[in-house]
């Protein structure tokens, strides 16, 4: 395993974007300057962001230190997840395949659809009449 201070590395999912910093540590992990526990209320939320580590056995090996911006906590835990796997893969190439199957790197591109003009939303149309 090969231990050096990695640069910020950035998942997004919806309209959030997560930046992590992975360091060399005792698997400490800190969002926007709270532990993780308490800044994801629910434990699903902070299983699925720190999927990565457990599916490449780092666990206790990294200091996470990550930043989140904007979404929901759905979306900011999507993120985060993706940011994980970015920073691992770049610490250590040899986990990328670990991180493939498990479809850590692979970005969702599910989007909130845009309103249409001249309708009520982005699929709703104005009721119709046929007489």
């Amino acid at each position: 395993m090969v231990h050096k201070q990695v640069p910020q590395r950035t998942g997004r999912r919806k309209t959030a974007v997560a930046r992590v910093r992975l360091l060399p540590g005792t698997g400490k992990v800190v969002v926007n300057g709270q532990p993780l526990r308490e800044y994801f209320c629910r434990e699903s939320l902070a299983v699925l962001a720190t999927s990565p580590l457990r599916s490449t056995e780092a666990e206790g090996r990294f200091d996470l230190v990550a930043k989140v911006d904007g979404g929901g906590s759905t979306g900011q835990a999507g993120a985060l997840r993706m940011a994980i796997a970015r920073a691992l893969k770049a610490a250590d190439p040899a986990l990328k395949p670990a991180l493939d199957r498990d479809g850590h790197l692979t970005r969702d591109p599910r989007m909130k659809e845009r309103k249409k003009y001249g309708q009520p939303g982005a699929r709703k149309r104005f009721q119709f009449s046929k007489r």
